[in-house]
């Protein structure tokens, strides 16, 4: 039963994104719209919430979607496991656009990118760790950008020139994704050809807030990152992305795949296909990327720490 319960979580699991914390704390979430091109050949536009969370020593930037529905599914999946019958979870969870967690550790604003990939049966995070000094120029042009009054800065990054606003109303030298270095919280940020716009929306007090979700605490993925160079976690992540059950697959006998589950359509075999179906559907919507791959450009001014294996 935990097997099976393990295959109809890995998918879910790859998309929600945080570490565990055992101590409460309080965080200042700010909001930010995203709005973004997934396809570079297209006008279509799509829109994201997406989360900084601003601790003591750290903020953590991931998308909202699946933070803002785990207590829904913590009641569906208690549900789940007392009656032993299983849903579709994929008809009341609603997929988020972007997979990825940055961690910037104050205050020398050393960063690690995390992503979730499936061991077998189990979650785990592969990450890498980058220490970005942006080459800001600060202009004297002033705006208001919601309720805050902001100031313009220009940045080169990932190939593209940023055009940012920032407000020192806001104490944070944060931003969203890995942008940070400014006297002020980014409150607004976005490319010369409008890629990517994030723009701030809200922010609110959490108390007793805690980075591990209920689905995470459940998965027992816990704190640990395997941390390794970039270009390295590049190849293990898009090796994922093209067989998401690759380390799973070996250990699925011909009469576990044919199996059944109470309240589950079709066999297991059939379920892994629709999970593999999802995975790729949701890597394949975006071929737009904040960054191009690392090995093609000079990412700014980022310097590589951690672990060379």
């Amino acid at each position: 039963m935990k097997k099976l319960f393990s295959i109809i979580f890995i998918a879910l699991f790859a998309f929600v994104s945080a570490q565990n914390n055992d101590s409460k704390e309080t965080a200042n979430r700010f909001f930010y719209e995203l709005t973004f091109k997934p396809k570079k050949d297209s006008a279509k536009l799509e829109k994201v919430i997406m989360a900084l969370d601003i601790v003591k020593n750290r903020s953590i930037y991931r998308d909202f979607t699946a933070i803002a529905q785990d207590s829904i599914l913590k009641i569906q999946l208690e549900q789940m496991q007392k009656a032993g019958v299983f849903k579709d979870l994929s008809k009341t969870f609603k997929m988020p656009k972007f997979s990825e967690k940055i961690v910037k550790n104050y205050p020398d604003m050393k960063m690690q990118y995390i992503e979730r990939i499936a061991n077998g049966f189990s979650p785990m995070n592969i990450g890498y760790n980058e220490t970005a000094r942006f080459d800001w120029k600060i202009s004297n042009e002033k705006a208001k950008i919601g309720a805050y009054n902001a100031q313009k800065a220009t940045t080169e990054f990932g190939g593209k020139k940023w055009t940012a606003w920032f407000s020192s109303e806001l104490p944070f030298q944060d931003g969203p994704y890995k942008f940070s270095g400014l006297p002020g919280l980014i409150v607004k940020i976005e490319d010369e050809g409008k890629n990517y716009s994030w723009v701030l929306q809200g922010n609110k007090k959490v108390p007793n807030w805690e980075e591990l979700t209920y689905m995470e605490k459940i998965s027992n993925v816990g704190l640990k990152v395997t941390e390794m160079p970039r270009e390295k976690f590049e190849k293990t992540f898009n090796e994922f992305k093209k067989d998401p059950f690759a380390t799973a697959r070996p250990m699925m006998t011909q009469e576990i795949m044919s199996k059944t589950i109470p309240g589950m359509e079709g066999t297991i075999g059939d379920m892994m296909k629709k999970q593999e179906k999802m995975y790729k559907d949701f890597f394949n919507a975006n071929d737009n990327p904040i960054e191009p791959p690392y090995e093609k450009v000079q990412v700014g001014k980022v310097e590589k720490v951690g672990k060379e294996n």
